[in-house]
């Protein structure tokens, strides 16, 4: 039996609307009373997770847990007591935000351990975030200092236009001579967190807390920030809508998207 299921949230979980579908909330409620721990695994803050929780039934849970800020945070639900963080340094924050924000039709998510900073925001992020219950700051300077006594989870650059990701992408990982965790996101978000940080070693190093094996885990996704996650656990499955990068690494890809599939594979796998 799979102990641990992990889940990306958005268009894996949740469609692009922000919403879970009940057939989902009803399927991670069956796993849980067998026994299965349901770990959302997100590159969003844990914070935004909070209303999902209640759904699900894992709000101020003890023993329940979020993977946060593709795994720079493990959080316990229970008071959201913060585990384990893996954090970029002050100068690789920096580095990746000097170039980022040069970049004038992109907007830079700066995140701490509990707060969210909008440099240069554009009006479909901010749409996007609005249904995903994320609260964040307008960061109106480009003066990086303010964080220099923060802990700098991940910084990442949004663009809907995927060749400029990529250009920022390169331009990022040139200057770090590829020293960092690179990913893509949502079709439209490029995003850098400290090297050695990702979804996949952080499930790992959770599942071991809970003395629970590789091979006992399963875990879904859809997209780039997936795949150290899907390399690294048991069973991993990708939503019909995941990219074909995903879906090569899958042992199952679901017949349904977001909407039905993470249902879909609770119910072959763990049901």
């Amino acid at each position: 039996m799979y102990k641990l299921i992990v889940s990306d949230l958005d268009e894996t979980l949740l469609g692009r609307d922000g919403q879970i579908s009940q057939d989902n909330i009803e399927a991670i409620k069956a796993a849980s009373k067998k026994g299965a721990k349901f770990v959302p695994n997100t590159g969003r803050s844990f914070t935004s997770v909070q209303v999902l929780l209640k759904k699900l039934g894992l709000f101020q849970e003890s023993n329940e847990f979020v993977i946060s800020y593709n795994g720079g945070a493990i959080v316990e639900n229970k008071d959201n007591q913060i585990l384990q963080t893996n954090e970029m340094t002050y100068e690789e924050g920096k580095g990746v935000f000097d170039i980022t924000s040069r970049y004038p039709e992109n907007d830079t998510h700066v995140y701490t351990v509990d707060k969210l900073y909008i440099y240069n925001p554009r009006k479909e992020d901010l749409a996007y975030l609005e249904p995903r219950h994320v609260k964040y700051e307008i960061m109106d300077t480009d003066d990086f200092s303010i964080f220099k006594h923060d802990k700098i989870m991940k910084v990442i650059t949004m663009n809907p236009d995927q060749n400029v990701q990529h250009q920022v992408h390169d331009e990022v990982m040139a200057a770090f001579d590829n020293k960092l965790n690179a990913s893509y996101s949502s079709g439209m978000y490029a995003e850098f967190n400290h090297l050695g940080t990702d979804k996949g070693t952080a499930t790992l190093e959770l599942a071991k807390s809970l003395g629970i094996k590789k091979d006992e885990i399963l875990a879904l996704g859809d997209n780039s920030n997936d795949l150290p996650m899907l390399r690294k656990v048991g069973m991993p499955v990708v939503v019909a809508n995941g990219t074909n990068e995903a879906k090569d690494l899958a042992k199952y890809v679901t017949k349904n998207n977001y909407r039905t599939g993470v249902a879909e594979a609770i119910h072959k796998f763990v049901l």
